[in-house]
């Protein structure tokens, strides 16, 4: 690297580090949440469709997680916080776009925009902690960054009816704005430049070609079934994924390194990545509609009631951190998906009555087992890979996590016969809802068996090794 891992905690610099990452993160994360409260108000307003409002939530997510492992790569060649403070500055003039997007069309074409500037910064946030602050301090700095970060994904939808109800759904984009000014200010001023000196000056531009090609063909496939086109768009996303892996195999300077998945834990956090955060996104997605739809709710209420979610990430987080550092990542990474996946049945009924009894014990059940699963499972990813491969270890579980949103926030309304403009008609959205809820319940459950049969059961000096972000054994 080119600058040592020397920044303590319990420093200004450890602090301005965390707070940079933390605000960086946060856009991305704030932004694939906020949005969704937005809706039902960007469908009346601009006459989208359901599928319309679907490519709203997944055109960000399709360039984010295609081109997420692109970013963790340039990042390590050509500096972390460069490529973080490049991205920032894309995201938030694609941010601009958004707010001034006069068609359903412009909107989803700036919100494809939105998740190259998403791409490059977000593998960067976390790989500056993994490359600044010294070993012993890394578990706690990715705690205090995940507990965070989870805020700001939680605390979307309440900013999100904010604006909605008090201004208008276009300053759910244009709020980004400061946050980024405030995001590359911080950078500047207190995060030490790391990179890769290993890093080639060779990109695979191929790799992540095909991976948003693959992407976006079963995105597309999964969003308009029934259509003309969509049997050739899931033909050509299968073709091109294999396409992908064939080329990653061979390729000198692959983008997804396939050895990293040789480590039994890299693999079993990412294939539980890929089910929990698939039904994350999906609860989100269906939530804050159902309480629009079906309640009655204004968007300013709906997304008030995800309060409970955001309490347990910020009380929590950083604990459930502590927790995997002492006893082993295993046990809070199985644990708490089967936690989430309880939260989750019990919102079943969410929207047709009280928010005190329908709504506040699932979301409370739901941010409990959020907050003890979050670090353990960041941790895990960076143990596998060498300091100077956080970047690309870091991309790839976020690109995972997204692709899991991705294709879950694509299929359900599918899996659960939601089409047209069926998301205003409250007895068929209803329908919807608990099945869909039900099916999220599921995976949650699968996640959580991932990880029981396949994580490494580590415990002692041994955990707080792998908790803290050290290099793993593999």
């Amino acid at each position: 690297m080119s600058a040592a891992a020397a920044v303590r905690w319990a420093t200004p610099g450890g602090r301005g580090v965390l707070a940079a990452a933390v605000l960086g993160s946060g856009l991305t994360l704030l932004d694939g949440t906020v949005v969704n409260v937005a809706l039902p108000a960007i469908g009346r307003d601009l006459g989208a469709s359901l599928a319309q409002l679907q490519w709203v939530t997944n055109g960000y997510l399709l360039t984010l997680a295609g081109l997420v492992l692109l970013g963790g790569s340039l990042g390590d060649r050509f500096g972390r916080r460069r490529v973080f403070v490049v991205g920032t500055v894309w995201f938030a003039a694609a941010s601009l776009l958004c707010g001034a997007a006069p068609s359903i069309e412009v909107l989803i074409a700036a919100r494809l925009l939105q998740g190259v500037g998403g791409a490059l910064l977000t593998p960067g946030s976390l790989a500056m902690i993994q490359g600044a602050f010294v070993a012993e301090d890394r578990a706690r700095a990715i705690g205090a960054w995940s507990g965070l970060g989870g805020v700001a994904t939680a605390v979307g939808p309440l900013l999100g009816g904010v604006l909605v109800d008090q201004l208008s759904w276009r300053w759910i984009f244009l709020v980004n704005l400061p946050l980024a000014v405030l995001t590359v200010l911080a950078a500047q001023r207190w995060v030490p430049e790391t990179r890769d000196p290993d890093a080639s000056g060779r990109f695979d531009v191929a790799g992540a070609v095909l991976a948003s090609v693959a992407l976006g063909g079963l995105t597309y496939a999964l969003i308009e079934w029934g259509g003309a086109d969509a049997v050739w768009a899931s033909g050509i996303g299968v073709l091109t994924g294999v396409a992908f892996l064939a080329l990653e195999h061979r390729a000198r300077h692959p983008m997804v390194p396939l050895r990293l998945f040789v480590d039994r834990d890299f693999s079993a956090a990412n294939a539980m990545t890929l089910l929990v955060y698939a039904a994350l996104g999906a609860v989100l997605f269906f939530l804050v509609i159902q309480l629009q739809t079906v309640g009655g709710y204004s968007a300013l209420a709906a997304g008030a009631g995800t309060l409970p979610v955001t309490v347990c990430m910020l009380l929590l987080a950083s604990r459930g951190g502590a927790l995997g550092a002492r006893i082993g990542p295993r046990i809070p990474m199985t644990v708490g998906p089967l936690v989430m996946a309880v939260g989750t049945l019990m919102l079943v009924g969410a929207g047709e009555g009280s928010w005190w009894g329908d709504v506040l014990p699932g979301l409370t059940v739901f941010g409990l087992g959020l907050a003890l699963m979050v670090a353990p499972l960041t941790a895990t990813v960076l143990a596998a890979a060498s300091d100077d491969k956080a970047g690309v270890a870091s991309g790839i579980n976020n690109a995972v996590a997204r692709a899991g949103s991705l294709l879950a926030v694509a299929a359900l309304p599918l899996a659960v016969g939601l089409h047209g403009d069926q998301y205003a008609d409250p007895v068929a959205f209803d329908t919807a809802y608990v099945e869909a809820l039900r099916i999220c319940a599921g995976l949650l459950v699968a996640g959580g068996a991932v990880s029981w049969l396949a994580v490494r059961p580590v415990r002692g000096p041994g955990a707080a090794r792998r908790s803290g972000g050290r290099p793993g054994s593999g």
